[in-house]
């Protein structure tokens, strides 16, 4: 349900939407409702969102918005991420509250993975 005032949506650019919604699908399980060829809504995230074609990326070097991602296991979620073609940009490393790493799609967006565990 949408909350006043709550953040409802995001909307991530992509170079390519088909290898990119391959690489959500088989990291994460997330599904997908295309409308048309440059835009894919996300299903199954935990925020509402889409993908859109773009020639940007984001990246936290460069002030964008971060994404982050929670993880039950950083290990398998590691394994997972490199499995479907993405990297790995910043190990495993502690912070106030967990443990968490940074990494990169298929498109090089960044997204960082977290746990309390």
């Amino acid at each position: 349900m949408s909350q006043h005032h709550k953040i409802n949506y995001i909307e991530i650019p992509v170079k390519a939407l088909a290898s990119s919604k391959a690489f959500f699908k088989k990291a994460f399980g997330w599904d997908f409702v295309d409308y048309g060829d440059d835009y894919a809504a996300i299903s199954g995230a935990g925020i509402d969102g889409g993908l859109y074609v773009s020639e940007n990326c984001v990246s936290a070097d460069h002030g964008s918005v971060l994404v982050v991602l929670y993880s039950d296991d950083l290990i398998k979620s590691e394994q997972a991420i490199l499995s479907a073609g993405g990297s790995i940009k910043t190990p495993i490393f502690n912070f106030p509250g967990g443990r968490r790493f940074h990494f990169l799609d298929r498109n090089n967006n960044e997204y960082a993975m977290w746990s309390d565990k």
